[in-house]
């Protein structure tokens, strides 16, 4: 097959070609529209060059059922991007939100330590879940205490937080 020969046929069939892509390949992949007529072509120019047509049908519906094909699997292609793309963003997501809440963890954790010890142990105790009775108990100090250290311990962390930021 020539150049000239197939330079004619892309001529006589690029708007059924066309017509295949654009029904076929989803709207949101229009943008691979000339990739996929030129696979088409050169997936028939190779079928046509290796004696591969066998005459079944117009030379028009067999490039036709090429650009279905071709439409139908860079769907399929750019879905699957897509779909990498997506989890890779998720992923980042994920590794950003997990460093943030380190951060976090790290900013408390040096909060903490600039508050006085007697309220640093009781907000630090509440903190792990214990209740007032069992801090109580633990720092040998009334309930009253544990409530009013843990009320002043939050407000200091407060004031401390309000002159980090």
């Amino acid at each position: 097959m020539t150049e000239i020969e197939f330079t004619a046929i892309v001529g006589r069939t690029k708007k059924t070609v066309l017509s295949a892509v654009r029904k076929h390949l989803a709207a949101r992949f229009f943008h691979a529209i000339d990739d996929v007529v030129q696979e088409t072509y050169l997936r028939g120019y190779r079928h046509l060059a290796g004696g591969k047509f066998r005459n079944e049908s117009s030379l028009e519906t067999w490039l036709y059922a090429i650009a279905r094909n071709e439409s139908l699997r860079m769907n399929n292609r750019l879905a699957r991007e897509e779909a990498k793309a997506v989890k890779e963003a998720d992923r980042w997501m994920s590794l950003e939100t997990e460093r943030a809440s380190s951060d976090e963890v790290i900013s408390l954790g040096l909060l903490l330590e600039r508050l006085p010890a007697k309220y640093r142990e009781v907000v630090t105790l509440k903190s792990e879940g214990y209740t007032e009775q069992e801090i109580a108990e633990r720092l040998k100090i009334n309930t009253g205490t544990v409530k009013s250290r843990f009320s002043r311990g939050k407000e200091l962390l407060q004031k401390l937080s309000g002159e980090v930021q």
